[in-house]
């Protein structure tokens, strides 16, 4: 570094101060902010035990922060939704370490989003730089950065980073006036298999979409039940700990929306969004009772809903599910960007990835094919 400008790994995410953390991005995205990312520290939903190890590297300016990449020392590849054990089993079975590795991302979070935080673009070749010299100096196998927003795939194809692609579904407001317009614009079909999928739903429940002061600490109580249950079926054990709501709707309630299914006034399932300036971005999901479409309803119409009224342009529903297409959204690339250390082991992973992005390409022509939105 030249001048003034000192980079160097942080302990922590709490330990910056929050507001140059967060006056280094437009504060679009929820999942960058110091509110979101220091409550899972605080939380121990991350640190040690966890095989999350806070590392967020960063270039400060005379003692003030100027850049920076949300990182982690990984002892794992749980909780990224670009799955890499593959790559691992390789390079163990082949004498390497693959961990720990460096992990560029929001935790547990598979939402598209800035890595390279920073006003000053000049700084963002120097970060990444840092970065491959930090693997380098603490003989790491791999940096990682996932979910990359699309406008900054281009610095990290310039620092010669490996380019993945993957496959999401997003729903696009293309200007509605209300849920009912939307539909219109389906084919007569899937128009009315919608509308009985809502009416099932729907029927002897209430509904309610909370946020900011709206949700009290017995709506997280409920809600964490509904979380506990799908972790355990998916992850084995749910990443988050019960204390990181808590936190995370103290530090930025007016950021979250959580909507709530009540049976004569009990919930009995949930789902929880997080709000950003041109995004609603799925996160979880959980019942205590397993009602017909019940899932469709809270997760994928109800946050089409709050989309429109709230003026946003998309719907991020998080990772997987070909069942989205049928719900209106629609299939989006998704990209992340791998720094290898070993030249061997690069040329591997990049003859690699150069198939899985042909075989990508090809998935993506035929699920866009498959929306259920009339044909011209």
């Amino acid at each position: 570094m030249s001048g003034s400008l000192v980079a160097r790994m942080a302990g922590s995410v709490g330990e910056l101060p929050a507001d140059q953390w967060d006056a280094l991005t437009d504060g679009g995205n929820p999942f960058m902010r110091h509110a979101f990312l220091s409550a899972l520290e605080d939380s121990g939903s991350v640190g040690e035990g966890t095989g999350w190890l806070p590392a967020p590297l960063v270039i400060e300016d005379a003692g003030r922060l100027v850049a920076a990449l949300p990182a982690y020392l990984k002892g794992h590849s749980q909780g990224e939704y670009v799955f890499d054990h593959a790559w691992a089993d390789a390079w163990e079975r082949a004498g390497g370490r693959y961990y720990p590795k460096l992990q560029i991302a929001a935790p547990f979070t598979p939402a598209t989003g800035p890595r390279i935080l920073t006003r000053q673009p000049g700084l963002a070749a120097p970060l990444l730089d840092f970065a491959q010299g930090f693997g380098d100096a603490n003989a790491l196998s791999s940096v990682h950065a996932t979910f990359l927003e699309p406008e900054q795939v281009p610095m990290f194809e310039a620092a010669g980073w490996l380019v993945r692609h993957d496959i999401q579904f997003h729903w696009t407001n293309r200007g509605y006036a209300d849920f009912d317009e939307f539909l219109t614009q389906l084919a007569s079909r899937k128009r009315k298999a919608i509308r009985k999928e809502r009416e099932a739903a729907q029927h002897g429940l209430a509904i309610r979409r909370l946020t900011g002061p709206a949700i009290l600490p017995e709506h997280w109580d409920a809600f964490w039940h509904f979380y506990q249950d799908t972790g355990s079926r998916k992850w084995g054990r749910p990443y988050l700990s019960r204390e990181a709501f808590d936190l995370i709707g103290e530090r930025m309630g007016e950021s979250v929306l959580l909507v709530l299914a009540f049976d004569e006034g009990r919930p009995i399932a949930g789902a929880l969004n997080f709000i950003g300036r041109e995004a609603l971005y799925g996160r979880y999901w959980g019942c205590t009772e397993d009602r017909r479409f019940l899932h469709f309803e809270l997760c994928y119409y109800q946050a089409i809903d709050a989309a429109i009224e709230l003026g946003l342009a998309r719907v991020e529903a998080g990772a997987q599910g070909p069942h989205k297409i049928a719900r209106g959204y629609e299939p989006v690339r998704t990209t992340s960007a791998h720094w290898i250390a070993d030249p061997g082991f690069r040329r591997a992973v990049a003859e690699f990835l150069e198939r899985e992005r042909e075989g990508v390409a090809v998935d993506a022509g035929w699920l866009a094919q498959r929306t259920p939105f009339r044909k011209s």
